[in-house]
């Protein structure tokens, strides 16, 4: 009876049902991944569950592009589960440059929290699929949209990457010998001999952590820049207006100095120690005021929706 139930909601509402699905395989996945790193070992499960929420996130956004006719992240429920699916890819890809337990066991929870959230916590209205308005019917919508959520997902792993930097390998310095762009990764200091300049530097699992951080803000950091150039084109476009200074505008214009400013500080400045990775983690809490903070308020050109209207 239950199994048929199950099958008759999947066939008639398979948004809702794959929804359900990923947020219990989540909530599974979440105790394994930290008895993983209690063990300090990887587990061929977590990454197979990964996969399986990733491709389950695909199929139900596969499901409301076909029924809505667009794509689909015109509403808060569609894009937390875009952003779901942003940061479980990125968290499979990280995992291919570092095989370490402590990468799912930060980005997991992040995903929970965001599934459960557009599961448990947004009134209906918010999760049904519903026409476009003129001005959003618009091949921008796929560009600009999708870009900027991507750039949340990236920018947001690498907070929580930038966390763990904190915490493993306290107690040791961190010195900071890498980065993706080949510059500003490596601080001479008396320290090191000729020999440890020529010869191949085993990195900590702090330095890799960081250097893992680094790249995915700098992603991220040109997704977002991409976003605000397509939006300022779509809005100029839509509404005759290059920028209007609304909520969503004026704090992904606060996010984008943000990270510019620690990307200066880390690659001109040549930032060591733990310090970058204290203003990446202080990152997350702009994202999230930028992405969701502004819904509270319920105004503004870029709101899905006020949350408790």
């Amino acid at each position: 009876m239950i199994l048929d139930n199950l099958f008759k909601n999947l066939i008639f509402d398979p948004v809702s049902v794959l929804g359900l699905f990923v947020f219990y395989i989540l909530l599974v996945n979440l105790p394994i991944s930290l008895v993983a790193v209690f063990q300090k070992k990887s587990y061929l499960t977590v990454r197979a569950l990964t996969i399986l929420v990733n491709f389950l996130i695909t199929l139900q956004l596969l499901f409301r592009w076909s029924i809505s006719g667009h794509f689909p992240i015109s509403n808060l429920y569609e894009s937390l589960y875009f952003l779901t699916w942003g940061i479980t890819m990125g968290q499979l890809l990280i995992e291919r440059e570092y095989q370490s337990p402590i990468i799912p066991s930060i980005a997991i929870p992040i995903e929970l929290l965001t599934v459960a959230f557009a599961c448990f916590v947004l009134p209906e209205d918010l999760k049904l699929s519903s026409n476009l308005v003129p001005a959003l019917r618009s091949s921008w919508l796929v560009m600009h949209v999708s870009v900027v959520m991507l750039s949340y997902a990236a920018l947001i792993i690498g907070s929580l990457l930038s966390a763990s930097v904190l915490f493993v390998n306290k107690n040791k310095p961190l010195q900071i010998r890498s980065s993706s762009a080949g510059v500003g990764g490596f601080k001479i200091s008396n320290n090191y001999a000729l020999n440890d300049l020529v010869n191949h530097i085993e990195f900590s699992h702090s330095e890799e952590l960081d250097t893992l951080s680094y790249r995915s803000i700098l992603i991220g950091f040109v997704l977002l820049t991409l976003g605000l150039i397509s939006g300022a084109v779509w809005a100029n476009e839509a509404w005759g207006t290059w920028w209007s200074w609304d909520p969503k505008e004026t704090w992904a214009f606060i996010s984008w100095m943000f990270y510019a400013a620690y990307l200066h500080m880390r690659i001109s400045k040549g930032w060591q120690g733990r310090r970058p990775a204290l203003l990446a983690t202080s990152g997350f809490l702009v994202v999230l005021v930028c992405y969701l903070g502004v819904n509270f308020l319920g105004i503004g050109l870029h709101s899905y929706g006020w949350i408790f209207g």
